[in-house]
């Protein structure tokens, strides 16, 4: 077995994915610190989707009842196409014998940090610094060295591990010199918020519309008050500047166009953004010391909300493993596995549902995109069909699947 250390985790990135790296080790007695470059959380309204398994895994710290409080559930989500509209609604009760928690669950991003924070300042041996950049790191047999810049000037921090959990661009990544293989896709994304209401409409509050020229992802959010805040994910292409992107014309036709009204109507318009979208995997999820988890490990399009989530299970699953590590409970080969589990359902379930999902939705041959419809239905009208479909898209397999791996 390994021996124990009296020096803390250092987590780089005070994310989601960082944040409950933290959690899941101090409360197992494990001694972190967190290290963010940013002066506070910050406010990415990207994700928002959790999945059963992922709201179960939250359960034990408290979290996900917290979450519950202010987000959405949404039982219900929608297959439809622009032209020939709702195709499938796909009803997540049929998963009520394999979750306590049949449904997805909105809730964006920088409204879960919130909680994460809070429920971690309840540990005294977890800290949390902001404006402490990550500037490089030197491993040696026992310990890591970590150097971090901050506003009073450079300082030089000791841990047992470190693990990064700073997004797709991670230093941590590159400063442990770890390959990030895969590709950019050649369009960017644009993400529409808008507080006009789709609902009368027929539209789900959580919603795919296939389009040849341009698909659309609805997602109702919770905001101040009804009807929520409407948030549209769409595909730009090369033609236009990120400033065309942002200006209110494009929001607005955007909205015309998902919804068939005159290019004169005009809706409310709470935020807009543009990003450049990639499928990548590191090739490894462990150096020595180093550890990657969330974005910094994997990155893929939002095509079905596994983005955020994955990182998620990584944390759960690293947090368990590493706290028994550190304790001297397990050798540093069970970190090993972590990388075999996480990586392995990054490359076969990550990668290529949220490719495939991208497909599905761009597809321009119609004679492909009537029997996608076709092949739907028929799934949708079989209790079975339906619920293996389910168990995959909720990332109920996933787990499974991670879980096999030894």
């Amino acid at each position: 077995m390994s021996q124990t250390s009296t020096l803390p985790v250092l987590i780089v990135g005070a994310g989601p994915v960082g944040l409950l790296c933290a959690l899941e080790l101090a409360r197992r007695g494990v001694p972190v610190l967190v290290i963010e470059a940013e002066p506070g959380t910050t406010l990415d309204l990207r994700a928002g989707t959790f999945h059963p398994p992922t709201i179960e895994m939250l359960q034990p710290d408290g979290v996900a009842d917290a979450m519950l409080e202010v987000g959405i559930q949404v039982e219900r989500w929608q297959s439809r196409d622009r032209e020939h509209g709702l195709i499938v609604e796909w009803d997540l009760s049929a998963l009520q014998n394999d979750t306590p928690y049949p449904f997805r669950l909105h809730l964006e991003q920088h409204r879960l940090t919130p909680i994460l924070l809070e429920k971690l300042a309840a540990y005294p041996h977890a800290e949390v610094r902001f404006s402490h950049e990550f500037i490089g790191l030197t491993q040696h047999p026992d310990e890591v060295t970590v150097q971090a810049r901050h506003p009073q000037g450079d300082t030089m921090l000791r841990a047992s591990w470190v693990i990064g959990a700073d997004g797709g661009k991670s230093p941590v990544r590159k400063a442990a010199q770890i390959e990030f293989d895969g590709y950019t896709w050649p369009e960017r994304y644009s993400v529409v918020s808008t507080t006009f209401d789709f609902e009368p409409l027929g539209y789900a509050d959580n919603a795919y519309v296939s389009d040849p020229e341009q698909w659309i992802a609805f997602f109702r959010m919770p905001d101040k008050g009804p009807p929520g805040l409407w948030r549209m994910t769409l595909p730009v292409g090369q033609e236009l500047s990120d400033d065309e992107v942002l200006a209110a014309p494009f929001a607005q036709r955007a909205i015309n166009r998902a919804i068939g009204a005159p290019d004169t109507d005009h809706y409310p318009i709470v935020h807009q953004s543009v990003y450049r979208v990639h499928q990548r995997v590191a090739n490894q999820f462990r150096v020595g010391r180093v550890l990657l988890a969330g974005d910094s490990a994997h990155v893929n399009n939002p095509l079905g909300g596994f983005g955020l989530n994955s990182g998620i299970h990584d944390a759960v699953n690293l947090g368990d493993k590493l706290a028994r590590v550190f304790q001297g409970d397990a050798n540093a080969d069970l970190l090993d596995l972590y990388e075999r589990q996480r990586r392995t359902v990054a490359m076969e379930y990550v990668q290529n549902i949220s490719i495939k999902n991208k497909e599905n939705l761009e597809e321009k041959d119609l004679t492909k995109r009537l029997a996608r419809f076709d092949e739907l239905r028929t799934v949708a009208q079989d209790p079975e069909k339906t619920r293996a479909y389910l168990l995959m898209s909720s990332m109920i397999n996933s787990i499974k699947r991670a879980n096999a791996i030894t």
